[in-house]
């Protein structure tokens, strides 16, 4: 399979760093194909010009690439810090300018994007790899968890990814390396449950 790993952290010795190595390295022990995208290593642009929103706008090869690459994949894993109960803004950036009309949805007939898109992304299973440093009482009675809604419903749920497993991580800095560890075993472990081996 080829898996399709976004990264949104801009500090290389963060944990995020080490949670999707720990991805990467548990989908190449299943014998999987990995596109990595580390978004601020890439110097990736989030800003979404005029001349892209247009369907059939012609694309740069970097954008055009990360498309490719998007549509093309059997199933995505995203790594991301929680920030104001939002993704960094080079990640909300990549969703703008990659998770666009005939790559990862599209509106069919005669609706003229009024109504509710087609999801036209291949892949069927997606996980979502968050971290934290609020308890997770409050995130959800103060907060509502705004990530599981912009994730599982906003963005895979309408470009057509039904099977989206999501865990948080947290309280990340104040954790113990042994902690730390633990936690990406478990990363590693979902990585494997989600993406078994290739037969």
């Amino acid at each position: 399979m080829r898996i399709l790993l976004i990264l949104a952290h801009p500090d290389p010795n963060s944990f995020n760093h080490a949670l999707a190595a720990a991805a990467l390295d548990s989908l190449k022990q299943n014998g999987h194909e990995a596109i990595c995208h580390d978004l601020y290593a890439e110097g990736f642009d989030p800003l979404l010009p005029a001349v892209e929103i247009a369907r059939g706008a012609t694309l740069s090869g970097n954008i055009s690439q990360h498309c490719e690459d998007t549509a093309s994949a059997d199933g995505v894993i995203i790594v991301h810090p929680n920030w104001w109960g939002m993704p960094p803004a080079i990640l909300t950036g990549w969703v703008d300018r990659i998770m666009r009309p005939g790559t990862a949805y599209e509106f069919v007939g005669e609706d003229g994007g009024e109504g509710v898109p087609v999801g036209l992304l291949k892949a069927e299973k997606a996980i979502v790899f968050n971290t934290s440093n609020t308890e997770a009482n409050r995130e959800d009675a103060i907060f509502g968890d705004p990530l599981e809604r912009i994730w599982k419903d906003c963005v895979f749920g309408l470009c057509g990814v039904q099977d989206v497993t999501r865990r948080m991580f947290r309280i990340v800095c104040t954790s113990t390396l042994e902690k730390r560890l633990a936690w990406l075993d478990e990363a590693a472990r979902i990585v494997t449950e989600t993406f078994p081996p290739e037969a």
